[in-house]
């Protein structure tokens, strides 16, 4: 009789002996959770039959994780980009959107640069405080539009971010930048319309000083993550429209030239979300000009409203949607 192999070479009960020690009060969504992330560690230790000495180099790999992180470094945020886990999130927050006919802008993740101390700014205004170089100033513009009555959404809150030329943002970079370089929030106006200007955002590396560095080198994969600049749109809410009315997209844009679109670190890039940077005349500002409009989803939108045509997003973004 030949002996047992794999999973069957283990106990059976081990598994639901640990689930059943579980208390009584936890709540049912804790105890799903829980249960899930117990089970498919034993089950991925049993498949690879982990050794000590692999499971303690996770240990203390684990442990670099929180030992290089503090108010500015996010390193478990990171580790989690890489592995594709927030991407993955991001697409099972978002699956009930994309469900119906109606496809508001794709969502992208937040990433661990965003800040809630963006300062407003007026439209027609610039969010490049410090100088870059090596940069390149463009005007950005377009329209936040109501995806079902393809009417402009007045009053809606456009917050973007971006790293400068050198790869960095801000808080990386304070030889270089001032807080909130490269940072804005404007509201949009009567017409659902904004305007300011940017830089047409550079590729750059992920630090790879600390373990996102160790597990990158280890899987053979590069650090780069595509040109982007994040954005997120929301609704600030009237008189007549409440701030709930509109589903908020969190998401990234990219330029359809840039190399490691297919690539992208953190598996990031959507077809809908690369752009066209175009040569603007007739601007001591800028020399680069990007149309991008964004598609806000009613609340509740996905449960029947499938008569009105889908506005062409693609088409009006100026791209194919191919990379």
């Amino acid at each position: 009789m030949s002996p047992p192999t794999g999973a069957s070479r283990f106990d059976p009960n081990f598994t639901q002996h640990c689930l059943d020690t579980i208390g009584p009060k936890v709540g049912p969504r804790e105890r799903q959770v829980f249960s899930a992330l117990i089970r498919h560690i034993h089950d991925f230790a049993r498949e690879v039959e982990l050794t000590v000495d692999e499971w303690m180099l996770g240990v203390h790999f684990v442990n670099t994780i929180g030992q290089i992180s503090d108010s500015k470094r996010n390193e478990a945020h990171r580790i989690s980009d890489v592995l594709g886990l927030e991407s993955l999130v991001d697409e099972i927050a978002h699956k009930l959107m994309i469900e119906g006919n109606l496809n508001p802008t794709s969502s992208s993740i937040l990433g661990p640069f965003w800040s809630p101390n963006a300062p407003f700014r007026e439209l027609g205004g610039s969010i490049i405080q410090d100088p870059a170089p090596l940069g390149h100033p463009a005007l950005m513009h377009g329209k936040v539009t109501d995806l079902v009555t393809g009417k402009g959404i007045p009053n809606a809150v456009f917050d973007i971010w971006q790293a400068s030329a050198n790869g960095k943002y801000d808080f990386q970079d304070p030889e270089n930048q001032t807080d909130n370089n490269l940072r804005g929030k404007f509201r949009t106006d009567a017409n659902g319309e904004y305007n300011f200007y940017c830089l047409k955002p550079t590729a750059y590396s992920l630090p790879t000083d600390g373990p996102a560095g160790v597990l990158l080198n280890a899987l053979d994969r590069h650090p780069m993550r595509p040109a982007h600049i994040h954005l997120m749109a929301s609704y600030a809410g009237s008189r007549l429209i409440s701030h709930d009315d509109y589903i908020p997209v969190t998401t990234q844009i990219f330029p359809k030239d840039d190399p490691y679109l297919s690539t992208d670190t953190v598996f990031a890039v959507k077809d809908d979300l690369v752009v066209d940077f175009k040569p603007r005349e007739n601007d001591p500002k800028a020399k680069l000009d990007l149309e991008y409009n964004v598609f806000l989803a009613p609340k509740g939108y996905a449960k029947g409203v499938t008569s009105t045509p889908q506005p062409k997003i693609d088409a009006i973004n100026g791209v194919d949607g191919n990379y």
